[in-house]
């Protein structure tokens, strides 16, 4: 009978033996393999077949991140084929979501085409191809395939979760440094059937229409009053959410006559909405007005301050895709990425709640915006 447990010193002989038959040329050491075992950022667990370890597996988890990668996953060759690789990496996925893991990573040699079979039969889909990523097996080193897989989270009714939570809103990733606002609209289109035939291009129109043009130093960014009209004329329902009746974002411009221009293009883009009836909350939108917007069946783009995540005191619209008792989860269209991130770990990046409501809101006023988005009745 198999069983999984939790790994203990007394495994340790029988998994290094086992890793090296199955990694001659890159074992894991036992001294690493004691490190997983007393580590709080690592899931370690072996199967037993009675009390003899015929498999094992190793994920690992980031501090202040909810991405998991699964180290290593082993098997005995002659318990192959008996369905038990599948049951070992279900269980690694299982413990990954125990810990709010919102993304599962792993690497495998181009060469290992069973292990590619068995991690794409479970949802994995290739996100990238590193080169010369394993050591040498013969003289050449081999290529990986990054494997990505996002778990399961969003069943609703069982984890109290909100929003696009059964039909995943797709991603998309700004073409420039000043269109996150456009990019995030971009996405909502297209999740309420309102797809665009060139995103590259109606990303730069929806800029040209919603931007307040000195929003910061350089290019101009869009205010919330122009992302809602840009929104209201593409067909989807539309409402405003500000903290302020105050012109929003002028503080960091000196010039009399900028600040001017920009005060002239918001009130402009708030008579618009006026007209055509749209609403302008003026409130303190926060996770609980967020929350009913999920559940209503609406998306939420938002503009935080990305300080808290790379400090640097900079707005940034994102978009607001789900929310449970723990998360705010968001399409972030940054495409400044760090090298080793594909675009998909952009995608319902799970924010926690305390750090979403620090970020949400620029400025020394902690001015807020949102404009939340749906489907026309």
């Amino acid at each position: 009978m198999m069983n999984l447990v939790p790994a203990n010193v007394t495994h340790l002989d029988s998994v290094v033996q086992l890793e090296k038959a199955t990694f001659p040329d890159d074992a894991i050491s036992k001294r690493s393999f004691r490190r997983f075992i007393e580590s709080n950022t690592a899931d370690f667990f072996v199967m037993l077949n009675d009390k003899r370890v015929v498999g094992y597996y190793v994920v690992l988890f980031r501090n202040n991140t909810n991405l998991a990668r699964l180290y290593a996953l082993v098997l005995s060759p002659q318990f192959r084929g008996k369905g038990l690789g599948k049951q070992l990496l279900q269980h690694a996925e299982d413990r990954a979501d125990l810990r709010h893991s919102l993304f599962l990573r792993t690497e495998v040699a181009t060469s290992n085409q069973i292990a590619q079979q068995l991690f794409i039969n479970a949802g994995f889909r290739a996100v990238e191809l590193r080169e010369a990523y394993f050591p040498p097996s013969t003289s050449q080193s081999q290529d990986a395939l990054i494997l990505q897989k996002l778990l399961p989270r969003y069943e609703l009714g069982e984890d109290n979760s909100v929003g696009a939570t059964e039909r995943y809103v797709p991603m998309m990733t700004q073409s420039t440094e000043f269109t996150c606002g456009p990019a995030s609209l971009l996405m909502a289109l297209d999740y309420f059937g309102r797809p665009t035939a060139d995103a590259s291009q109606e990303e730069l129109e929806i800029w040209r229409e919603a931007t307040t043009i000195y929003m910061t130093s350089g290019h101009g960014g869009c205010g919330p009053h122009g992302l809602a009209r840009a929104a209201f004329k593409r067909g989807l329902s539309v409402r405003v959410a500000v903290n302020t009746d105050d012109a929003l974002f002028i503080d960091s411009v000196r010039q009399e006559q900028k600040k001017e221009v920009m005060q002239r293009i918001q009130q402009a883009d708030i008579d618009y909405l006026h007209r055509h009836g749209v609403t302008i909350d003026v409130c303190d939108y926060g996770v609980a007005e967020l929350k009913a917007d999920l559940g209503a069946g609406k998306l939420i783009l938002a503009l935080i301050s990305t300080y808290h995540f790379d400090g640097v005191r900079a707005p940034h619209w994102v978009l607001i895709c789900a929310a449970d008792d723990d998360f705010i989860y968001i399409n972030d269209p940054d495409y400044d990425t760090l090298p080793w991130e594909s675009p998909t770990e952009r995608q319902y990046l799970p924010i926690p709640i305390a750090t979403f409501n620090k970020a949400f809101g620029f400025g020394g006023r902690k001015q807020k915006a949102a404009v939340i988005v749906g489907r026309v009745d």
